[in-house]
């Protein structure tokens, strides 16, 4: 499940023609930054959401063929990130999946991170297992850290602890979690907080350079680190 649907209103005035998924960097989208990383992943079918400017992230969509994109229309209304998979669940199925976010993206260090992320998976003690990466490796990031992660990978909320790590936009989950869900529009947080709360939110740190694009004048920062990131990976 790729997240697209949202209005990117930090990126204005960019965002005022084209929806945030759909900016460029270092000559690609940020939405197909995310989808090649799945597909290295060997992801075969990707839902996408849509609502600002869909016509755009359609179009642009169109061309590929792996992953397989399947659009999930919130034309309607803006659903925020667990109404968009609360919608999405019945194309999505009954097994744990990914989500990814299509306004971060990464440049893995080795073994690609959402591989690493699907071999730590174990259903049998998680709800959500979210992928993490540590200040030093992120470029654009400026609101402290999300979770302290135990030995074991558990996690719970750091509040800004410099120890900490951030979330770095993707994740799988098990749709059970969502068996009860409200239809309208909510966020994901809260299904983290019900994991923490039960023992059953766990994380694994990336391995490479992760980055956000925020605001105009991140751009060139972020097209920096990907220059960087690939010049150390050659």
């Amino acid at each position: 499940m790729v997240l697209a649907a949202g209005l990117g209103k930090r990126m204005r005035p960019i965002t005022d023609t084209m929806p945030k998924p759909l900016v460029r960097i270092a000559g690609k989208t940020l939405l197909d930054w995310g989808l090649d990383s799945l597909e290295a992943a060997g992801v075969t079918k990707a839902i996408v959401n849509v609502h600002y400017l869909p016509d755009q992230i359609v179009a642009h969509v169109a061309h590929r063929h792996v992953p397989k994109i399947v659009i999930s229309d919130e034309r309607d209304a803006l659903l925020n990130s667990a109404g968009g998979i609360v919608k999405a669940l019945p194309l999505l199925g009954a097994e744990p999946f990914y989500i990814i976010n299509a306004d971060t993206f990464w440049i893995d260090s080795g073994q690609p991170s959402l591989e690493r992320v699907a071999l730590a998976w174990d259903g049998a003690k998680m709800d959500i297992l979210l992928m993490l990466t540590d200040l030093d490796s992120a470029t654009g990031h400026c609101v402290g850290t999300d979770f302290l992660m135990a030995p074991d990978g558990g996690l719970r909320r750091s509040k800004g602890d410099p120890a900490g790590l951030i979330y770095a936009g993707a994740a799988i989950v098990d749709p059970a979690i969502f068996k009860d869900a409200p239809a309208g529009a909510h966020s994901l947080n809260a299904y983290f907080d019900k994991a923490i709360a039960s023992g059953r939110l766990f994380g694994m740190q990336m391995r490479g350079s992760w980055i956000t694009v925020g605001t105009p004048d991140a751009i060139p920062q972020a097209e920096a680190a990907v220059a960087g990131a690939l010049a150390r990976a050659v």
